[in-house]
């Protein structure tokens, strides 16, 4: 296998990593606009089966270029990247994955299935964490679950010992992050795709120790189209994120406040973004790398009949390799999915959600082989 990671920031980096495990790859390419910024445990790797390689992920000849004689292209960039990764891919005929989180993108993505039936490749958007994980979770659960009523899914990523104010720390994107908090999610209410204000409905939701009760609240992006997969099907279905209690109250206060707007406003006689500030000021004292992670998941499937299902997962950093929870469970996530995609244990060509195609028992036994146990409970 030829692998091709675009993006060399801390979920590919981790996606690198899980790759060059793997006997069977024969060479790993990272390419980024500052490769040098990949983890330093790649180092050791380049030259051998890794090669770093600088590209501006926006000249679509130079993505190509890279792309070329590769069997699977893993997308760890921002989601606004995630569309033309997967037309390059689709002309080239080479397999595509990539984190998602972008609905809207996704449905884009959509539209090209029948272009990737013809060139015989598989596309799988959102194959990190939530959406990702969760979403083959929830698909199993329903299929189990014959009557499926309600769907629940729970995630966070948290610092294992967490310090006021917020009781947070950066565990990818910032920004990533305060998009989340700021725009209306999806959910399926009454059998049908509604829309709720992030940060609305908190509700506790009791861990083992040492975790303890956390907070859950709406915030967008995290299941992706299963709403309109189910839509007239399940009644109920949410995503909800997790958070120590007391985070929703003072990320509303900073919210209503206007620090979250992207509308430019006049300081001292400059225009400046209210976001790029709040980002700018707290980024500092949000980033811990001395702070070790955890996360934490758990997805409830509930039917009409009183019939139940669910899995929990509580992930830590690891402190042997140096690679925080949330790397493990969103950067292997698309390190297995693109395995999968090459070796034939996702077969059937065109564009598909991992609800859609990545097989439950293989998925999870692949997690279960790098210490990420998802536990039936």
């Amino acid at each position: 296998m030829r692998m091709l990671v675009l993006g060399a920031g801390l979920q590919g980096s981790a996606c690198a990593y899980d790759l060059l495990q793997h006997k069977a790859v024969e060479r790993v390419t990272v390419a980024d606009l500052k490769p040098d910024r990949a983890l330093a445990l790649l180092k050791p790797h380049v030259g051998s089966r890794l090669a770093l390689v600088k590209v501006d992920v926006q000249d679509g000849a130079a993505v190509r270029d890279v792309m070329r004689g590769a069997d699977a292209a893993l997308c760890a960039l921002p989601d606004y990247y995630n569309l033309e990764v997967s037309r390059a891919a689709l002309e080239l005929g080479v397999h595509c994955a990539d984190l998602g989180g972008n609905t809207e993108i996704v449905f884009q993505q959509k539209k090209l299935d029948l272009q990737a039936r013809a060139k015989g490749v598989t596309v799988i958007p959102d194959c990190g964490l939530a959406p990702g994980m969760v979403n083959i979770l929830a698909a199993e659960g329903i299929r189990r679950v014959a009557d499926a009523e309600t769907v629940k899914i729970f995630v966070g990523g948290l610092p294992q010992h967490p310090e006021p104010p917020l009781n947070y720390q950066i565990v990818y994107s910032l920004e990533g992050a305060l998009d989340y908090y700021t725009t209306p999610a999806w959910v399926l209410r009454d059998g049908k795709p509604t829309r709720v204000d992030a940060l609305s409905e908190p509700e506790p939701v009791s861990f083992p120790p040492p975790v303890g009760t956390l907070e859950a609240f709406h915030t967008a992006g995290g299941i992706s189209t299963l709403p309109w997969t189910y839509e007239g099907r399940v009644r109920s279905m949410e995503y909800k994120t997790l958070r120590y209690p007391g985070h929703v109250a003072l990320m509303k206060a900073i919210r209503d406040l206007g620090l979250l707007e992207l509308t430019p406003i006049k300081v001292k006689g400059r225009e400046v973004i209210p976001r790029d500030v709040f980002i700018a000021a707290v980024s500092p004292k949000l980033t811990k790398p001395e702070q070790h992670d955890l996360v934490a998941l758990r997805v409830e499937v509930r039917g009409r009949s009183g019939q139940q299902v669910a899995w929990q997962l509580l992930d830590y950093f690891d402190e042997a390799r140096g690679i925080s929870a949330m790397m493990r469970a969103t950067g292997y996530s698309l390190a297995v999915t693109g395995l999968m995609q090459v070796d034939g244990r996702i077969s059937a060509p065109g564009v598909h959600t991992p609800d859609e195609a990545v097989p439950f028992v293989e998925y999870v036994a692949e997690l279960g082989k790098r210490r990420i146990e998802i536990r039936e409970v």
